[in-house]
């Protein structure tokens, strides 16, 4: 596993572990479609929350949710109208959030949840 990957993955623990902590009930991780991969699925009340989860050890490149391009935008998009396809019991009002992690050696320095982030 590259150091990139495992960055990801702690990254999306930590993201889950915020959301539960706030009142979201996770319903998946890593969920695969056709169009690509969906970090989390969660819930919130009635609303279902497609969570795009960004982590970067520094900001040489820019903070972690600058690196959500369009293209990868209309990517999570089409992920997301697939799973809803496959998963009617879904059915119902939902959004996509992104949580970006910027982290310091073994911590999350700083965690910054946007709400309803692409439409």
């Amino acid at each position: 596993m590259t150091s990139t990957r495992s960055t990801g993955i702690w990254g999306e623990s930590l993201a889950a572990e915020y959301l539960e902590r706030n009142g979201y009930d996770i319903l998946e991780r890593n969920a695969r479609t056709p169009y690509g991969e969906i970090d989390l699925i969660a819930r919130q009340a009635s609303v279902t929350v497609f969570v795009e989860v960004k982590t970067r050890r520094s900001t040489r490149f820019g903070n972690p949710e600058e690196s959500i391009t369009a293209a990868k935008r209309l990517h999570l998009l089409s992920a997301i109208e697939s799973y809803l396809q496959s998963h009617p019991e879904l059915d119902g009002e939902w959004r996509v959030d992104v949580i970006a992690l910027q982290i310091s050696s073994k911590t999350a320095s700083e965690l910054t949840h946007f709400e309803n982030a692409i439409h």
